[in-house]
């Protein structure tokens, strides 16, 4: 089938205490560090690297300051990722790594790296909800959660420049398989992984004239988990990027937070699920970000104030 997740990321960052203290609030578990660098580990195995001196095997940056270095994708057997390593060679040059991953450079300067997938099983319990008609919760009443934990990375947000946008789109469908799923003719492509079934597991957005990391979202296991973990983030002293809300494309819950290692990162809960029979949508002008974003009065004083 093909790749399947993403299975691991590694950023290039200054400060790594700030970094470290970032995604221990956030909720992922660190499994490794040093003077140097740290792993996370999401609950399904996945893992975060930051490093401040990063491997001279990536590539450059593509941007100043903190960013995103490589992705590497998880693919679900040893033929299929001898196949996409080969394919990939006959575009960009491609090296094996001592611990077996592919590692090559995709056209906006970003690290792409092909590996076994080795997921962890994860059992989920969704809180019960309570509806006239469809009761799931009987004389128990709910505990606050107060953070979050998130299961797993879903998907990989990346600015490209407009220039040269169809080709770098051209390199995850024609070449790593990805399929697109929505098309948005203004502003990027979202695309899905062979083996995924959310919507989508990359969004290749050209609003920017220049690359950079736009976000990497994190699947929580509901509407609960995306409220509460934004707010031990708030609490903890970190900022909020984007007030909570319901996206339009892809329909899940969002709150998203700048994170100190570069971009943002998103809670995301509920994600549409489409599988083969789910027709490519193509969007002539960019839908409305969000089907519903949090209001407060103060929105509705200062528009009648404007």
């Amino acid at each position: 089938m093909g790749i399947q997740r993403i299975e691991s990321v590694t950023y290039g960052i200054d400060d790594l205490d700030e970094c470290v203290r970032f995604f221990e609030d956030f909720g992922l578990f660190l499994v490794e560090r040093t003077e140097e660098h740290a792993v996370f580990e999401t609950l399904t195995g996945q893992t975060l690297h930051l490093d401040t001196a990063p491997s001279p095997l990536l590539p450059p940056p593509v941007e100043d300051g903190p960013t995103l270095r490589e992705v590497v994708w998880g693919v679900d057997t040893r033929e299929e990722l001898t196949r996409l390593a080969a394919a990939a060679g006959r575009r960009r040059t491609v090296r094996e790594s001592a611990d077996g991953v592919f590692h090559t450079v995709d056209l906006s300067g970003f690290g792409v790296g092909l590996t076994l997938a080795r997921p962890k099983p994860v059992t989920v319990d969704p809180r019960p909800v309570n509806v006239t008609g469809g009761v799931n919760r009987w004389n128990t009443a709910l505990e606050p959660l107060t953070r979050a934990y998130p299961l797993r990375m879903c998907h990989v947000a990346l600015n490209i420049a407009k220039a040269g946008k169809d080709e770098a789109v051209a390199f995850y469908t024609d070449v790593l398989e990805f399929r697109p799923t929505d098309i948005v003719e203004p502003m990027g492509v979202f695309m899905q992984a062979p083996g995924d079934d959310d919507q989508h597991t990359m969004l290749l957005c050209h609003r920017p004239d220049r690359a950079g990391v736009n976000h990497i979202a994190y699947e929580v296991p509901g509407f609960d988990d995306v409220i509460e973990g934004g707010n031990h983030m708030i609490e903890r002293g970190w900022r909020e990027a984007r007030r909570l809300g319901r996206h339009t494309v892809g329909s899940n819950v969002f709150r998203f937070l700048h994170a100190p290692c570069g971009g943002r990162v998103e809670y995301a809960a509920d994600m549409d699920r489409v599988d083969d029979t789910y027709e490519t949508r193509v969007h002539e002008t960019t839908p409305p970000h969000h089907i519903w974003a949090l209001r407060t009065n103060r929105d509705q004083d200062a528009t009648t104030a404007s």
